[in-house]
């Protein structure tokens, strides 16, 4: 129907031509009442937006000596964060001339990130920043 008649038709039933697709070849347009296309949109837009899950980044502070129980408890914390759908951003902080040694917190970031393997890719590797080691850890998509 071409739109001019549409528009007649539209106007005879009091209602609002309102165009539903418009990249459809050719365009898609509906008699109805606008307001009430605009509220339903609403409804719409509001219902996808509380279905959605915001990513968030957690951290988790290590330093290069420590010890093995705290260790655990910390790859714990990311392992839970993970489960949860958060991102883990894991930083080894390095104090006086501990940054002579950033082998031993990459070693760090590597043995957190087996510790977590099954719920976590990496997605940046570790990486020496000023006096911190970053490391980003992502959770593993299951659909």
């Amino acid at each position: 129907m071409s739109s001019r008649d549409a528009l007649r038709v539209a106007v005879e039933k009091s209602l609002d031509l309102v165009e539903i697709a418009p990249t459809a070849k050719p365009p898609v347009c509906k008699l109805m009442d606008f307001g009430k296309f605009k509220y339903e949109q609403a409804k719409r837009d509001k219902e996808a937006r509380k279905k959605q899950k915001v990513m968030e980044i957690k951290e988790i502070k290590l330093r290069p000596n420590i010890e093995d129980h705290d260790f655990e408890t910390k790859a714990r914390n990311a392992q839970r964060f993970l489960n949860d759908g958060d991102k883990v951003k894991v930083t080894i902080m390095f104090r006086g001339r501990e940054i002579t040694h950033p082998d031993l917190g990459k070693e760090l970031c590597l043995r957190l990130a087996e510790f977590v393997k099954v719920e976590a890719n990496i997605e940046r590797e570790p990486k020496l920043e000023g006096r911190n080691m970053i490391m980003i850890l992502a959770p593993v998509r299951h659909d």
